[in-house]
């Protein structure tokens, strides 16, 4: 498990897209940066939950996209939502 795996799952059990609409006009920043980082783990473990399926045969649509396209986006959430987590860290922002 990738370090930040727990809280990535946690605010993906407790929040959807739509949750996130009012943090994302917070006059606080620390509420929007929350807001990004739910977003974006929501749609990485999306995205991921898709690949599991396509991996096991068990997709309900053909992707337009060839795999290696979607494994490159994985890699570069995975990326944004470490470098989220430092500054949340750095930032005293509790996500």
């Amino acid at each position: 498990m990738r370090k930040g795996d727990r809280e990535i799952s946690e605010c993906k059990r407790e929040m959807r897209l739509d949750d996130t609409a009012e943090m994302m006009s917070s006059p606080d920043y620390k509420e929007r940066f929350r807001a990004e980082y739910c977003q974006v783990a929501i749609r990485y473990h999306k995205l991921k939950a898709m690949l599991d399926k396509w991996d096991q045969g068990m997709l309900d649509f053909k992707p337009t996209c060839p795999r290696s396209i979607y494994s490159m986006q994985v890699k570069a959430m995975t990326d944004y939502i470490a470098v989220l987590e430092a500054r949340a860290v750095m930032e005293g922002i509790e996500l």
